[in-house]
């Protein structure tokens, strides 16, 4: 008998929904928040009324594109943290009222697991490679850089992670400073393809481990735009695409360095990358050019799975769902919380 997953999205700035039916995905829909550009970053009472205004929305078209009955669900998958406390209540609420009123079970995921879980989402009519376990998989989004040894669906292991701002953040932050806007990752990315990743040099952590560090990256990058700022106040502007290079090229080269030693230190050679920043052209770059030079297998996933979506939090509800890994309903989200 087929199982249906319904999944339901709301950490952050993105209302998502999707449903999923023996591990392939039938409809992932997903409202993004434009109100937060204008403030350089994610308004948090904002994005709580956003996801009020878009959660049933959502869940209907979800539900319609998929072509089923909302009878056919037989459990929702849902959000539980970490994230925006307010955000992650509207999407906590809605689901344990909307099982409550189908009277299905109701399934507890964690955010950062369910962004590992994305490569296990099967798509009609694509070739669907799925790492095998164990692998090795380098996390990297807004609010999270971390290397992950993932033992199965269930058993994962954080073998580093940043001790204080994450990869996606120092892309934004250095974006705001520049005048790029926000999210500003996607507007690095596009001007670094014109530009000369060694015109600038910017400070690299010395972490111990596997752990990440990026504020004095963002440090040195603000000293510099100030000082040369001072002699010339054109020279973000006439330096735009180096600048957005040379950060691009420093953020990719740390992040490698600690992935390298990760995959080398335990002989793991299956290695996937997942979270916003694992969209990033040079990011991509790089785990082929390491798969050619070290003979990795790499996984990356859709540019769709990417983002925060329901997909993946409704593939992790359908690998719990048959372990019976349900959740109460009164359990609380959490804004943060360890893998």
């Amino acid at each position: 008998m087929a199982l249906t997953i319904l999944g339901i999205e709301s950490s952050c700035d993105d209302t998502s929904a999707a449903i999923v039916r023996d591990g392939v995905m039938l409809s992932n829909v997903i409202a993004s928040q434009a109100v937060h550009e204008a403030y350089g970053g994610v308004v948090p009472e904002l994005a709580s009324r956003a996801h009020q205004q878009n959660i049933i929305p959502v869940v209907s078209e979800a539900i319609h594109r998929a072509g089923i009955e909302k009878s056919s669900i037989d459990a929702l998958a849902f959000t539980r943290g970490p994230g925006l406390m307010g955000s992650l209540l509207v999407g906590t609420s809605f689901a344990k009222g909307f099982a409550t009123a189908l009277d299905i079970p109701l399934i507890d995921v964690n955010h950062l697991q369910a962004h590992v879980m994305a490569h296990f989402i099967r798509v009609e009519g694509e070739e669907n490679r799925q790492p095998a376990f164990p692998f090795i998989c380098l996390l990297v989004s807004g609010g999270n850089s971390q290397i992950i040894r993932v033992d199965s669906y269930k058993e994962m292991q954080v073998l580093g992670q940043t001790i204080d701002d994450a990869a996606g953040e120092a892309f934004d932050k250095c974006a705001k400073v520049m005048g790029l806007g926000y999210p500003g990752g996607p507007v690095v990315d596009r001007l670094a393809k014109t530009g000369n990743p060694s015109a600038f040099v910017f400070s690299r952590p010395h972490i111990p481990h596997y752990d990440y560090s990026f504020s004095g990256l963002k440090t040195s990058f603000l000293y510099l735009l100030r000082d040369a700022l001072k002699e010339n106040p054109r020279f973000i502007e006439e330096h735009l695409n180096d600048l957005c290079a040379s950060l691009q090229f420093t953020v990719v080269e740390i992040l490698m360095e600690k992935l390298r030693r990760a995959v080398e230190d335990t002989g793991i050679t299956e290695v996937a990358v997942a979270g916003g920043v694992s969209a990033n052209s040079a990011v991509r770059e790089a785990f082929r050019v390491h798969a050619e030079r070290y003979g990795w297998n790499i996984y990356l996933p859709r540019l769709s799975f990417t983002t925060d979506n329901a997909a993946m939090v409704a593939i992790t509800g359908y690998y719990k769902y048959q372990d019976r890994d349900f959740c109460s309903i009164d359990l609380p989200p959490f804004a943060r919380v360890a893998l």
